[in-house]
């Protein structure tokens, strides 16, 4: 009950420093009417699907929609009303001062500026602006990004070999079967020798993923393999089941989804791509994460083989390199991971900028990672999960090139 008091309040707020912004600006009492019904109603609306959300259905697209509305509605007020009680601070201490000089005005605050309520509408636009657009467009703009990585150590067979790297389906969240069927295509496009996945095929039930097995299976079979492993989400973790035998069930069902799309899943084992009598080790171990539980067993996955064999690692959660790979004597070149999808929120300017509030969780959280020539990959996602829509931080498929550097004599 204290959280919704707090809650309300907050919005309170929110709502008197967007009205005192807005009244600046505009004086049409039908706009005000409008403004406070509208609010009224998204307000009850997201108090109301709260309040009955229910633990053993999980998330449905009622709560993505209404996590999706509470970002619009309440991010962008936020905005202002920093804006705004920053000024007020400074018309406090402009009226502290007013008491003890002989200005005539009357009143103890000086007036709002109107310059500064503008500033701050016209910076609340962005992120309003910004929430529709992922919502509507940017889910869905999924990007190519493709990456080239060099090691003196690699086989020479392998040379030149290409990966497709996926991760984070989240099919429960789909919605939109055209621009699903357009991303299969560009993999597809891409030719890779693999293909790889890193974790969360569903949000959390195996019948997510029915309405689109036939669309991933359609994934070419390249000519060395599609391997994948499971992510947090996989592991139905996160609702209410009413038995834990609906749980296992679940989860065997879970498994079972990657062999009718065609992929080999590992658990915490190894498997070995051969050409030209060289070989290279794809290694995939269980979800292991600082936060969301550690299943996953390198050891294990690693039986058999040697520090100098070259080694490929699939661990959904890059907290697993950050803590464990990159520091095992064992010797592992490059980690693919997933998982944090970039928060689905953030600003990339390729050379520029690149920033995420997950980056204050995860050292490693989207793109290229290394330490003493061991790297980590973050592929950004595929899908999305609880907001419904991606802002800045696009959907990804990654293309990673592996070259033979030539040794220094």
């Amino acid at each position: 009950m204290i959280r919704w008091i707090v809650f309300l309040i907050f919005v309170a707020i929110l709502e008197v420093y967007a009205f005192q912004a807005f009244k600046t600006l505009i004086k049409s009492k039908a706009f005000f009417v409008f403004y406070f019904i509208t609010s009224a109603i998204a307000l009850i609306y997201i108090v109301y699907q709260l309040t009955n959300f229910d633990r053993s259905v999980g998330q449905t697209p009622q709560t993505m929609m209404t996590f999706g509305l509470l970002l619009l509605l309440y991010v962008p007020k936020l905005l202002v009303t920093i804006i705004l009680f920053s000024e007020d601070i400074f018309r406090f201490f402009a009226g502290i001062i007013g008491l003890f000089s002989k200005s005539s005005e009357p009143g103890f605050l000086p007036d709002r500026r109107k310059f500064v309520s503008q500033v701050a509408l016209g910076v609340a636009a962005i992120p309003f602006a910004s929430f529709i657009y992922g919502m509507l467009q940017g889910k869905y703009n999924f990007k190519v990004i493709k990456q080239t990585l060099y090691f003196s150590d690699l086989p020479q067979a392998f040379d030149g070999i290409t990966i497709t790297h996926i991760s984070d389906i989240h099919s429960g969240s789909f919605d939109d079967a055209e621009k699903i069927q357009y991303a299969i295509d560009l993999i597809n496009e891409q030719n890779s020798d693999m293909v790889l996945f890193t974790g969360d095929i569903v949000n959390t039930h195996a019948t997510e993923m029915d309405p689109w097995i036939e669309t991933f299976k359609g994934i070419h079979n390249p000519k060395f393999g599609k391997y994948s492993v499971l992510g947090n989400h996989d592991y139905g973790e996160y609702i209410n089941w009413t038995s834990q035998q609906d749980k296992i069930q679940n989860f065997e069902n879970i498994k079972a989804i990657h062999d009718k799309i065609d992929f080999k899943l590992l658990l915490n084992e190894h498997v070995k791509i051969k050409k030209d009598n060289q070989e290279l080790a794809i290694v995939g171990v269980e979800n292991w994460g600082r936060k969301f539980g550690e299943r996953g067993d390198l050891n294990l996955a690693s039986q058999g083989l040697r520090k100098e064999d070259f080694k490929i690692v699939l661990s959904h959660d890059p907290s697993h390199w950050d803590e464990k790979i990159q520091y095992d004597d064992n010797h592992y070149h490059l980690t693919l991971s997933g998982h944090t999808h970039g928060l689905q929120f953030g600003i990339e300017i390729p050379g520029w900028v690149k920033w995420s509030p997950v980056q204050y969780v995860y050292k490693q959280w989207a793109g290229l990672y290394e330490n003493a020539g061991r790297y980590v990959y973050v592929n950004r996602g595929f899908g999305f999960h609880a907001y419904p829509g991606r802002v800045g931080i696009m959907p990804e498929i990654t293309v990673i090139e592996l070259k033979k550097r030539e040794k220094v004599a």
